[in-house]
């Protein structure tokens, strides 16, 4: 009976240390900064797609740390959670190997922990950086309040207590019904009803937006509007007010916009595609400005595809082309200096290309690789910076490989859209779409799976296929291609 005693006090005297030894809201943020550092989103401006994973997975961790700081918490639901990890030290031998060519690597893991010292060392470990200057941070000291609210917490016997007794070990359910993965079914019945209200209360302002974006692209004859991050429908509208009160007062200025796409986003200019970009922190004197120049942007634009059209002749026909989704949002500017750069280096090179014999097929310019490679949608990623003499040798190898990607990139997306009409009637969705990171081999995946089960959950709903669950504030349930 001592013994056991004794082993009880000792687990109380252990966990009293572990509740000491905490970290402040502060201390948290100072402790995570080398991992701010290898996966901030703005460091992944050439990779779209690795940058809006660890967006969307930010906002995520970002919730979680905010939850575990709120006094009287219990317990959080696991959160897993992935992140593109740059190299940040790249001579670091144990961990090189699992780096991409691009220079960074994906890391995937599930948060169960209930302190943010625990999480801290979680996050760390995960993605196999330092937690030594962790002993460095005065993670000690308590405030007066933190310190007396554990007076009132429940005694957390040692286990053999449970063992001797016969009791359930509340712990040990928990940490079992955590493991428990989340399942498609499961997570629409915690969140279906959550989901609906939000989307109901959605929808006069939904209503509003599909108004004003009509009015608008029709009084200005504008080909699109469009947004290029995932804000709220509120959000929206009132970049739609704005846009419209600026027609009010200035309908002079925006007479040069017709057939234009206008593309709300975070500066204001003309896209490489040729898109009026509006910046959504610039007030209307900036966006005038932009209106007033686009006669100039129009001549550029012309001496762009005049550049296109030069490069495309020297690498024997292939097509140089820009793709929104896979490359970063890049100014009319900056866009035409990277390919003058390109085109100055391939007409001193002087590479012997057949005229027309690579016709048919599609390259890409990267500023941040060394090496060309063949994209699994069928076009070459070419390097502004690649070695003449490579490039040829690469193309000439990977020409036949390419065009077989490119007709398998078109059947994809014939089935993909198939799938998804198919998808949208069965489920009776109002909307079904998928994030740009989303490769079409993993909405055909996820739409096949989904065709397999009865969901009367989704009827009416928007239903946006991602990597991760979540409920979006206007209601749209986002859902992982993998789900389970």
């Amino acid at each position: 009976f001592y013994y056991f005693v004794r082993l009880c006090l000792d687990k109380i005297l252990l966990q009293c240390v572990l509740q000491a030894r905490t970290l402040s809201g502060a201390d948290a943020i100072n402790a995570l900064r080398p991992f701010y550092f290898a996966v901030h989103p703005d460091f992944f401006g050439q990779h779209p797609k690795e940058r809006e994973v660890n967006e969307n997975s930010l906002k995520r961790l970002n919730g979680y740390l905010e939850n575990l700081q709120k006094p009287g918490f219990r317990s959080l639901k696991p959160t897993q959670l992935t992140f593109y990890v740059r190299e940040t030290e790249p001579n670091s031998s144990n961990v090189q190997e699992s780096f991409s060519a691009s220079g960074f690597r994906a890391v995937s893991f599930t948060l169960r922990t209930r302190d943010l010292l625990s999480t801290v060392l979680d996050i760390l470990n995960s993605c196999s950086l330092s937690t030594e200057h962790i002993q460095s941070l005065n993670v000690n000291s308590q405030p007066h309040k933190e310190a007396k609210s554990t007076v009132n917490r429940p005694i957390k016997w040692d286990k053999t207590y449970y063992s001797f007794t016969g009791f359930k070990d509340p712990e040990e359910e928990l940490e079992q019904a955590q493991r428990v993965e989340t399942t498609l079914i499961s997570w629409l019945d915690d969140n279906g009803a959550s989901a609906v209200k939000k989307l109901r209360k959605s929808l006069p302002l939904r209503k509003e937006l599909e108004r004003l974006k009509f009015e608008l692209s029709h009084e200005l004859q504008l080909s699109d509007i469009r947004w290029q991050r995932s804000w709220g429908i509120a959000h929206r509208c009132s970049q739609l007010h704005s846009l419209a009160r600026l027609v009010q007062q200035r309908p002079e200025v925006l007479k040069n916009v017709k057939g234009c796409t206008v593309v709300f986003t975070d500066r204001s200019g003309m896209s490489a595609a040729g898109h009026v970009m509006l910046g959504t922190m610039d007030v209307h004197h900036h966006w005038t400005k932009i209106f007033e120049r686009l006669p100039n942007y129009y001549k550029l634009q012309k001496r762009l595809l005049f550049l296109e059209d030069r490069i495309s002749e020297l690498l024997g026909g292939i097509q140089v082309i820009y793709i929104e989704e896979l490359q970063p949002l890049l100014t009319l500017e900056e866009y035409y200096e990277t390919l003058n750069s390109f085109y100055n280096k391939l007409r001193d090179s002087r590479l012997p290309f057949h005229p027309r014999s690579l016709r048919g097929l599609q390259m890409i310019l990267e500023s941040d690789r060394y090496a060309p490679s063949l994209h699994e949608l069928g076009h070459f990623m070419i390097p502004t910076v690649c070695d003449p003499a490579a490039l040829q040798w690469f193309i000439f190898a990977k020409a036949q490989e390419a065009r077989e990607n490119l007709k398998r990139k078109e059947e994809m997306m014939i089935t993909e859209k198939e799938l998804i009409d198919t998808s949208t009637a069965k489920f009776s969705l109002d909307r079904l779409y998928k994030e740009p990171s989303v490769s079409s081999a993993q909405m055909i995946d996820c739409c096949k799976r989904l065709l397999e089960e009865s969901l009367p959950y989704l009827q009416g709903m928007h239903l946006c296929i991602s990597h991760f669950y979540s409920v979006l504030q206007d209601g749209d349930l986002c859902i992982p291609w993998n789900w389970k």
